[in-house]
């Protein structure tokens, strides 16, 4: 009997995008998913072989990289942030584009960094913002915080912020202003890597279905 694949995919920005290519994959939710109403995490298919799971983006990283789904899509700042040695990324799905910025009030942007040696950031990325500030030469001490990182100058729980951004009209409307981009985001396709191996033959048609859904002829 075929084991379920389970295909994590996360709640939020990313979902919207992340259907059509589900479905031009051959994959589409039952009814149930799309009731905003329905409490429920896991869902069946159009494919008897293959449920989707929907959870909050960072965890579908973790899901995948234990086994406990085989396959899922989230951003390339939560497989650079995790790092997870586990995880595939076959396939960029060019969908969920923002970037990784640092931002501070607008009355500290041109901050001379050469006259300090530390910083305290608040972000949600403690992995990313330690690695970009080391390679500046600075000490980063980062306050975790998994929302409203916006607040942080004006309370005073820090003068630096990393978080996503896409318009910047939050940063703006909070007295913050871009400094520099730690790097481009974008979804990807993620895989487990020992799940990949031990069911090629379920998961590698799968792979090659969103290839060509995002108009990749040939693997990378």
């Amino acid at each position: 009997m075929t084991r379920t694949l389970t295909f994590a995919i996360p709640k939020g920005r990313i979902l919207d995008e992340a259907l059509p290519l589900l479905a031009k994959a051959g994959i589409e939710p039952e009814a149930e998913f799309h009731d905003k109403k329905s409490r429920a995490l896991r869902f069946a298919t159009n494919r008897p072989d293959v449920s989707i799971i929907r959870v909050r983006a960072f965890d579908v990283a973790t899901f995948v990289a234990h086994g406990a789904a085989q396959i899922g899509i989230v951003g390339s700042d939560v497989v650079e942030e995790f790092d997870y040695s586990e995880l595939y990324a076959p396939v960029d799905l060019d969908i969920g584009h923002c970037r990784l910025s640092v931002a501070q009030p607008a009355d500290a942007a041109d901050e001379d960094e050469a006259a300090i040696s530390h910083v305290r950031v608040a972000t949600k990325y403690p992995h990313l913002t330690r690695k970009y500030y080391e390679a500046r030469g600075l000490q980063a001490e980062c306050v975790k915080l998994n929302g409203a990182m916006e607040l942080a100058p004006s309370l005073g729980l820090s003068r630096r912020i990393v978080d996503l951004v896409s318009s910047g009209a939050t940063l703006k409307a909070n007295g913050l202003v871009e400094t520099d981009i730690i790097m481009p985001i974008s979804a990807r396709l993620i895989v487990n890597r020992a799940a990949y191996k031990m069911r090629s033959a379920e998961l590698a048609p799968m792979v090659e279905a969103f290839r060509r859904a995002v108009g990749v002829k040939d693997a990378a």
